[in-house]
């Protein structure tokens, strides 16, 4: 301590004892004057929270000195008031010590029965009325668990709270943290005693949809406050809505969400073009997503949910400028939140620095256990490292918190298809087409993994064909088709699978794909053209790179001969050779014209 806090310390200290002394116990306030602790309750009332740690510090001190000079529930007072301070200081562990001394007190002080809350009789002192909550207290000590990641004590805190006694966000928190530790029964419990407390509890609503409760079921429990409410008649269709995201059902989700968010009252709203974003996501138009995600981000410039997916789409786009831009701008709004660190963890990820990105992932985890995209963030560069069986804890673990995305579904296939574990990747990719309904992705999917096995390729030839028959223009059906035309060496079939599914949509791997196929029947220069679209489209894609330079290379020896035939010719003065020459002199004008040097 430098001399001029110890200055202070000690002007304080004698400025108490002056009070204090000769430290007799503090008497109880009369009407109209207030003692020591009333000063503190009212800092703490009004938000000062760095002077009240400061004089319940020295206050306490002092009753340690001399036990007397407090009364049992003025100790008690200052131990919340001092211990309330150290939470809002972000010192948990302390917080925690502190409120575990008050309730102690508090413990001691029932049993002196000297001094008790507030009954609500004639016969309550206005100090007693005054007293912290103690089931407040424990609140605030589940709070302090939850921030440090003890979920058990929390719940352990809690539980100890006679039900009638619990509030609504008690009742929350215990929902939460059950469905966290995967205990359904009490989680679906707890909601359901929040939605009876407080009908209009929409997260709760969505709680218990993502707990596979029926949508019906849910709706009745609103449904009084609905018919006696103005306003409230697109409730029933919002549960509705959200009862199909939670069971998968992505095009019936959309529809109802475009049904709500056309309503005039219910126009622009953010957080329902953030659904619409995420659904169009998981159903894989992507394109749709992106437009929701910026005509969301338009009306709210400072929105941060939904933004980690955002990222990741203009990452998987190639536009890396702009996810550097967007993560730069979400770190300004608070980097206290996961999608800051999951977008530039993308941007990492897709300049191929996995070991970044791999930090950035277990950053943004760091922050919210429940991020589904750092996990995946982190699983697949994991995977990418070559740490596969690490990779698949984080993909299961993101399939745990989000069973109907079908992404987390694809990066642990990818991981036992990467380790050789074709028959576990084919076991997970049946189990999802079960589960998740035969649709075009997971058609798509279960192809994936039988392409990989010769004996099933005439299976992912039928997959992938139904897969297409819904959906044409569905990108990771197109690319796994034209691999599969591409082995049988059918390469005019690709090519006109490739121009159907690039009439409508622009994609850097088809592009890139085409070109392959365009090579393979010599027609090089649309070839390049196709590759230096896909480089338009994602300067960063090595295989269209490849494809070009590969191009370039084997035309270059060709290229040289001639130039040594020409220069020879010239010098022998020949004009006669030269000029019939017609041939090769076409020739030559041709790849000009291919390399793009007219």
């Amino acid at each position: 301590m430098d001399p001029g806090e110890a200055a202070i310390l000690e002007s304080s200290l004698r400025t108490f004892y002056r009070l204090f002394a000769p430290l007799q116990p503090l008497p109880a306030a009369s009407p109209g004057r207030m003692n020591v602790i009333d000063h503190v309750r009212d800092m703490a009332a009004a938000g000062l929270h760095s002077n009240v740690r400061l004089l319940s510090s020295l206050l306490l001190t002092m009753s340690n000195n001399n036990p007397e000079l407090f009364s049992p529930s003025q100790k008690y007072q200052l131990l919340v008031y001092h211990a309330d301070s150290l939470f809002h200081d972000k010192e948990y562990r302390n917080a925690v010590s502190k409120y575990t001394m008050a309730l102690q007190q508090k413990k001691a002080l029932s049993k002196t029965s000297k001094v008790r809350p507030s009954t609500g009789n004639s016969a309550s002192t206005p100090q007693s009325q005054c007293l912290p909550s103690e089931i407040e207290v424990k609140y605030k000590m589940a709070e302090c668990y939850t921030m440090l990641k003890q979920d058990k004590d929390a719940i352990a805190i809690l539980d100890g709270i006679p039900s009638r006694q619990r509030t609504p966000k008690i009742n929350m928190m215990l929902a939460n943290l059950y469905k966290k530790a995967g205990q359904e029964r009490p989680s679906v419990t707890s909601y359901k005693e929040v939605l009876r407390q407080c009908p209009l509890a929409l997260d709760a609503i969505l709680g218990l949809l993502s707990l596979s409760v029926k949508g019906a079921e849910v709706a009745s429990m609103t449904m009084n406050v609905i018919q006696t409410v103005p306003n409230l008649d697109w409730l029933s269709v919002w549960i509705k809505a959200y009862a199909f995201v939670h069971t998968g059902d992505n095009s019936r989700a959309i529809n109802t969400i475009c049904s709500l968010e056309k309503k005039s009252l219910l126009r622009d709203n953010v957080d329902l073009l953030g659904s619409l974003a995420d659904l169009y996501f998981r159903a894989g138009d992507n394109k749709n997503s992106v437009l929701k995600f910026e005509q969301a981000q338009m009306l709210d410039p400072y929105l941060i949910k939904g933004m980690d997916v955002y990222g990741y789409l203009l990452a998987r786009e190639g536009r890396l400028e702009d996810v550097e831009n967007l993560g730069c701008r979400l770190f300004n709004i608070s980097d206290q939140h996961a999608e800051p660190w999951v977008v530039s963890g993308c941007h990492s990820f897709y300049s191929k620095r996995y070991s970044r990105a791999l930090y950035l992932g277990a950053k943004a985890i760091q922050l919210n256990s429940n991020s589904v995209q750092a996990l995946l963030l982190k699983g697949a560069a994991l995977r990418n490292m070559g740490r596969v069986q690490e990779a698949i804890i984080h993909f299961r673990e993101a399939i745990r918190l989000a069973p109907c995305r079908l992404d987390c579904y694809e990066g642990l296939i990818e991981c036992y298809l990467a380790s050789n574990s074709i028959r576990e990747a084919m076991v997970m990719a049946n189990n999802v087409y079960k589960t998740l309904g035969a649709n075009a992705q997971t058609l798509t999917l279960l192809a994936t993994v039988c392409l990989e096995d010769p004996v099933t390729q005439e299976k992912a030839k039928t997959l992938l064909d139904k897969a297409l028959t819904q959906r044409p223009d569905y990108i990771k059906a197109v690319v796994k088709k034209a691999e599969l035309l591409s082995r049988e060496q059918k390469y005019e079939d690709g090519i006109a699978l490739l121009r159907n599914a690039l009439a409508n949509q622009s994609d850097c791997v088809l592009h890139r794909i085409l070109g392959d196929f365009l090579v393979a029947v010599n027609e090089y220069q649309e070839a390049m053209d196709q590759y230096s679209i896909a480089l338009s489209l994602d300067p960063n894609d090595q295989k269209s790179l490849e494809g070009m330079q590969k191009m370039e290379k084997e035309e270059s020896p060709t290229d040289a001969t001639q130039e040594e035939d020409v220069d020879d010719m010239e010098g022998s003065g020949e004009e006669g050779d030269l000029e019939g020459s017609d041939s090769e002199a076409a020739q030559w004008a041709d790849q000009e014209q291919w390399f793009g040097m007219q």
